[in-house]
């Protein structure tokens, strides 16, 4: 009998990360195999409050993704919320290619590109257990449970073995609705096939047991509906957390309250479940243009993202709302968790609720939020076995907490990656040959709509501005003869108080004159060159005079008095 050979493995896997490593949100990872890139989600990451200065959100680096653009096979996006999808446009418009998600989310995704006239872009909807040829790759698609119905993991097949993404998941087996079941018999049957590397996230990784059944809300708020049954409610919730949309809907019509969905938004997507085939008592809902003050029987479900969710709320109880009047008897129920970069805005509203003397509830204080916890964890590593474990998604701390779960089961630390963005772990022939940081990648700040140039002058004028303020001064030159005819005019913001400090005017309006006539005698005058060296002698002088280092704005106007 001839002795089969075994056939050599030349492929080159490399695996990195843009980011969510080492910190919370901008998700974006890439598997990529010889020429083929494989990209999965695509999120944003919301600012500390302390140092947003202005900034909405920050993106990634996508210069690697840019460069190599030919290569990008698909972008994989499990499920619509901002922490996978949110950057996805900015991706899309200098990467376009095929998009696979959640079918809820891909309209989400069509809006986008539409809204942003991108080209160039397919989206395709993930069913259950699907498996697809995508560059020439075989990918395996798994449904998980989540807090967005359709949410999956994947598995990208190498001839090394899987590599397994398992996206966030709960164990929760009272939950039978296809769009929320999940199917480890799938996960099971990659484990015996060979499972090379297993990424997973770390959120949870903190959190001793199962997360499932503290993620529902649902006998807390059915509580809360009946000691509160003749009272108006509100009841904050994110608008991409859609299990727990449906958990509220569905409180309401067990306890028969009629429901107010009060943003479009909600109304919409209330209204995209159907096609997943949740439906809603009719009977029940209320229209937001017929609802009246004096219907108390209610509950008025706010929904929105981020720190705009909790800034509605705020609103409603200060009466800043035309179509609500905040009443004393009002409750108003959280029930979503205070993410990082909203606890402003959360403790803002807390407080002005107390002061009107209304009821808040927190639901989520004991509620888990839908990522896995510990023994989770344990299940997905125990189900695909994989050669190489990579934890992702958070803090370092949790990163290393994730690890830890991974040596209790009995892995060698050498088969444990813990990895930093731009950092990137190459296999070949079914081992780790390399661990080096090759990317240098810069965050880039979005603000308001777009903005590609948030880092650096911009933000170092905004940090200048909020703690050190700006003077300005003007002042009016004779175009021809370059001679003072009014002025300078000297004005102040956040420095000093002037009316106390009334000889730092006078100074000031002194260096610019002596400075502008300085240049005209000696020949030297540049309206832009003066005004950088006004700028600079007026910068000295105020730090050695108050210790501040102002924004300073000299505005020289060439009057052309030749009529």
């Amino acid at each position: 009998m001839r002795e089969e050979k075994m056939p050599s493995l030349t492929e080159k896997i490399r695996i990195f990360a843009l980011g969510g490593l080492d910190e919370d949100g901008k998700n974006l990872f890439c598997v990529e195999v010889d020429e083929s890139i494989y990209v999965i989600e695509a999120g944003i990451k919301f600012p500390d409050n302390k140092e947003s200065l202005g900034i909405e959100f920050i993106i990634q680096d996508f210069t690697y993704l840019v460069e190599n653009k030919d290569r990008v096979v698909g972008i994989f996006i499990t499920h619509g919320h901002d922490d996978v999808m949110g950057a996805l446009p900015y991706l899309l418009k200098q990467v376009p290619c095929d998009v696979y998600t959640a079918p809820l989310a891909v309209k989400e995704v069509q809006k986008m590109i539409r809204q942003e006239h991108i080209t160039g872009v397919r989206v395709h909807a993930v069913k259950r257990n699907d498996k697809k040829r995508i560059g020439k790759r075989r990918v395996v698609f798994f449904p998980i449970t989540h807090a967005y119905p359709g949410t999956f993991g994947l598995a990208i097949g190498t001839d090394q073995g899987y590599i397994v993404y398992s996206g966030e998941f709960i164990e929760d087996y009272d939950d039978l609705e296809d769009a929320y079941r999940a199917d480890f018999t799938t996960v099971s049957e990659l484990g015996n096939e060979g499972v090379l590397v297993l990424l997973q996230e770390s959120k949870g990784a903190e959190r001793s047991g199962h997360t499932s059944p503290s993620h529902r809300i649902s006998p807390k708020f059915l509580q809360v509906l009946e000691l509160h049954e003749n009272q108006r409610v509100f009841v904050s919730v994110y608008t991409q957390s859609v299990y727990r949309i449906q958990e509220i809907i569905d409180c309401c019509m067990t306890s028969h309250r009629k429901m107010v969905f009060y943003s479009k938004e909600l109304r919409d997507l209330v209204e995209r479940l159907k096609e997943i085939g949740y439906e809603v008592d009719p009977s029940l809902v209320i229209d937001p243009n017929e609802f009246d003050n004096s219907m108390k029987d209610v509950v008025v479900i706010i929904s929105g993202q981020g720190k705009y969710l909790f800034k509605t709320i705020n609103n409603i109880a200060n009466n800043e709302l035309e179509s609500i009047v905040f009443d004393q008897d009002d409750v108003i129920v959280v029930a979503s968790p205070v993410i990082p970069g909203v606890e402003n805005e959360f403790k803002s509203m807390e407080n002005d609720i107390y002061k009107k003397e209304g009821e808040i509830i927190v639901l989520d204080k004991n509620v888990l939020t839908m990522h896995p916890s510990k023994e989770d964890l344990k299940m997905m590593i125990f189900l695909t076995k994989p050669k190489y474990y990579i934890p992702i998604k958070g803090e370092y701390r949790l990163l290393h907490m994730n690890s830890q779960i991974a040596v209790e089961m009995g892995y060698d630390p050498s088969r444990i990656i813990i990895l930093d963005n731009g950092q990137v772990a190459t296999f070949e022939n079914r081992k780790l040959v390399s661990c080096s940081m090759e990317l240098e990648l810069h965050e880039t700040m979005i603000d308001g709509k777009e903005n590609w140039d948030m880092a650096g002058v911009v933000l170092k004028d905004r940090e200048t501005l909020s703690t050190d303020g700006v003077m300005i001064l003007a002042i009016g030159i004779n175009a021809k003869t370059k001679k003072i005819i009014n002025g300078p005019d000297v004005q102040s913001r956040g420095l000093i108080y002037l009316r106390d400090a009334e000889y730092i005017t006078g100074d000031v309006a002194k260096i610019m004159e002596d400075t502008i006539t300085e240049a005209v005698e000696n020949k030297t005058y540049d309206n832009l060159e003066t005004r950088n060296v006004i700028r600079d002698r007026v910068s000295k002088y105020l730090y050695k005079q108050t210790a501040k280092r102002p924004m300073i704005l000299p505005v020289i106007l060439e009057i052309n008095l030749n009529k």
